[in-house]
């Protein structure tokens, strides 16, 4: 890899207007001096042209034209780029400062590794921090037993890419984690903590949020893939009831942020009884669950004060967190007295 490696994003997008320009912004902003970036849209109808066109001179190139969802309008850009390091992020999500920098230092610090991931913010709709997705050094086991890598953090290199095959389209919810699995294969994949790339949108019309029963549908369409691939089935046999515990508890975290807290319980059952300890890693949020239930049968406006009070509360746990990391990542230099 050259000393400044030619990097690609792509950011597919789809009548995302309202956070197309953060997105954009965000990319545009970084440090690192050799981006190109291509912007794949689906033919919105609400004003995301305009906004392209206002960016147009900074891209490397754009599309606009009908497809067949965001796999296919990622796999559009695949077939444009020229870098060398490539990732995508979409239309609601963002980078953080020097998150591309960062992830080329990475990646050239370990000739050996061809992906590279860290944390996560979740933003809500105005951009508000309300959580933060903390990681670890996962292996291909782990991404089989459904660990999700937060996909805007992830960057890989163009061979790994070109090694495991574009994106499926026929997967709509974990398009990303099918590659994720057919690169770990192949390659090393490497975490760097106490970084945070990008954020995450949540947002009423986020799949997460609008669709959450797609993803338990695709993580159990994944196992049965796992399967049946010649690459996989040796570990899958090893493994397997773990895996069917992970597409459980994947689908139980799914359905409780999309507010279904029976639903989300009941998938939780059934990967308690294919692998305890793999559930019960969620305990906090089987406790939510169970709380969902019963504010169920609650006044709406009870409910919500009760629910307002609980995210508020983890809002300020999570700060003073981020605050401590902060001061650590940053030590006092006694010596000095600065």
């Amino acid at each position: 890899m050259s000393e400044q490696p030619l990097v690609s994003i792509i950011t597919p997008s789809y009548n995302q207007g309202e956070f197309l320009e953060d997105t954009i912004r965000s990319v545009l902003s970084q440090e690192y001096p050799h981006v190109e970036y291509w912007i794949i849209d689906g033919d919105s109808d609400d004003g995301s042209l305009e906004i392209i066109e206002k960016y147009a001179d900074h891209l490397a190139g754009w599309i606009s034209e009908p497809d067949q969802g965001q796999a296919d309008a990622i796999n559009k850009g695949f077939r444009e780029i020229r870098g060398e390091i490539v990732g995508w992020i979409n239309s609601d999500d963002v980078y953080r400062p020097q998150a591309i920098e960062s992830a080329v230092r990475t990646l050239q610090a370990h000739p050996e590794v061809g992906l590279v991931y860290s944390d996560v913010d979740s933003i809500d709709a105005n951009g508000e921090l309300f959580n933060r997705m903390h990681y670890d050094q996962w292996q291909l086991v782990d991404l089989m037993t459904l660990k999700i890598l937060g996909q805007p953090s992830v960057f890989f290199r163009r061979s790994a890419l070109e090694a495991a095959g574009e994106l499926d389209t026929s997967y709509h919810y974990l398009l990303d984690h099918h590659l994720w699995l057919r690169m770990a294969v192949k390659t090393q994949m490497q975490y760097v903590p106490k970084q945070v790339w990008a954020a995450a949108r949540m947002h009423a019309g986020a799949k997460n949020v609008s669709d959450a029963g797609g993803f338990g549908e695709e993580a159990y369409r994944l196992v049965r893939w796992m399967k049946d691939d010649d690459q996989l089935a040796d570990y899958y046999h090893k493994h397997a009831r773990k895996i069917w515990a992970g597409a459980h508890r994947l689908n139980a975290f799914y359905l409780l942020n999309g507010g279904q807290p029976a639903a989300c319980l009941r998938a939780y059952w059934q990967g308690f009884w294919k692998s305890p300890a793999t559930v019960l890693q969620d305990w906090r949020r089987i406790l939510f669950a169970l709380t969902g239930t019963v504010l169920q049968g609650l006044s709406p406006q009870k409910a919500n004060r009760l629910r307002d009070t609980y995210l508020e509360r983890r809002k300020k746990r999570l700060l003073r967190s981020i605050h401590q990391e902060e001061l650590e990542s940053d030590p006092i230099d006694d010596e000095n007295g600065t």
